[in-house]
């Protein structure tokens, strides 16, 4: 059972994994496992460049940011178990006894991050009721995001990246990622408000 499992290795699933792998110091979150299946085959990093993107050197290409970023998580956080070439085909359950299989195995989970693309080519069953139009794309590219309110789509399961309804834009995916996060690292803490730095 893993106390969180984020699906997707994107931005805002790996953003997300980052920032709840760091935080293993911290007393409520030393006996948590979090795991992050890292399917990442129809990421729409696979052709992008990148010239604007805050803190990345211009000229990085997505492939080899996918790749530095899943060796990053690695290297820094390796109690953080990745999950590759593993395609999700359904969730059930509650909050606090997710079932999520995949075309090759089944995971439980009692928090689901679901970090995956909003191509309307979507399909999670256990999850399609929460398929609405995307309100921040031309309506023309048919993408979709899932329903939620702050992240939060129902107990137990959150959405972050283009998914949740935001722009494809790479920090604002990171930002979501890192946002969902805080978001658990806070309900692990009782509600008290937490997030997770590093200093020199």
């Amino acid at each position: 059972m893993f106390d969180v499992l984020i699906v997707g290795g994107g931005v805002a699933g790996i953003s997300c994994a980052l920032v709840l792998g760091s935080a293993v110091r911290k007393p409520f979150v030393a006996d948590k496992r979090i795991a992050i299946l890292t399917h990442q085959k129809a990421s729409s990093l696979q052709n992008a460049l990148f010239n604007n993107a805050y803190g990345i050197p211009p000229g990085k290409t997505g492939a080899e940011l996918m790749a530095e970023s899943i060796e990053n998580l690695r290297n820094l956080y390796p109690h953080v178990v990745q999950i590759p070439n593993e395609k999700v085909l359904k969730v059930e359950g509650t909050a606090g006894d997710f079932t999520v299989t995949t075309n090759k195995a089944a995971h439980k989970a009692k928090i689901l991050v679901i970090a995956v693309g909003y191509a309307n080519t979507f399909y999670i069953e256990g999850l399609m009721q929460y398929v609405i139009p995307h309100a921040k794309s031309n309506p023309d590219k048919n993408r979709i995001q899932l329903s939620n309110e702050d992240h939060k789509v129902a107990d137990g399961i959150y959405v972050a990246g283009n998914l949740a309804g935001w722009r494809s834009q790479l920090a604002i995916a990171a930002g979501s990622g890192a946002s969902v996060a805080t978001d658990i690292l806070t309900l692990w803490n009782d509600g008290a408000h937490a997030m997770s730095h590093d200093k020199v």
